[in-house]
């Protein structure tokens, strides 16, 4: 079981690494889109790394802490509203917007081959590839379970 003290600890390096992000890119804008619910992209980011760190650590994986957290982040970095959608061009989001997000964090980022991989692969199975890095499988698995939550618990 994890200590508060720990717990907090995390929560901290995530909410740090955030506000590195905020100040020195287009990172605020995620804060103006929904993904699920009424949940913004910006707060689902910050669920998956927090998620993320907490996984690395009960399963006490040997981790690069800080690509994963910056993957987690980033891994939704669209930069659009997909529910927003009269002509039809984001209906295949859940398979293109990896390749959308990738390209937007290599814009306003210096990414590791780790911080790539996650932002690319997150959404295995539905892209075909794989994630290749432990960090990516851990963010594509948290992914999955904040999403779940988000969806089922959180939607008012």
């Amino acid at each position: 079981m994890e200590t508060e003290a720990i717990a907090v600890d995390y929560y901290q390096l995530v909410r740090s690494t955030a506000r590195e992000m905020l100040d020195n890119s287009r990172f605020n804008l995620t804060q103006e889109f929904i993904q699920h619910g009424k949940i913004s992209v910006y707060s689902h980011c910050m669920s998956v790394a927090i998620m993320s760190v907490r996984i690395a650590k009960f399963l006490h994986i040997k981790t690069d802490y800080e690509s994963l957290i910056r993957g987690a982040l980033l891994h939704d970095y669209f930069l659009y509203d997909w529910h927003d959608n009269p002509d039809g061009r984001h209906n295949l989001h859940g398979f293109t917007h990896p390749s959308k997000a990738l390209k937007n964090a290599l814009e306003d980022f210096d990414l590791t081959k780790r911080e790539c991989d996650i932002i690319k692969h997150h959404m295995f199975p539905l892209v075909p590839m794989p994630p290749m890095c432990r960090e990516a499988w851990i963010v594509c698995t948290a992914d999955k379970i904040c999403a779940l939550q988000e969806t089922l618990f959180k939607r008012r």
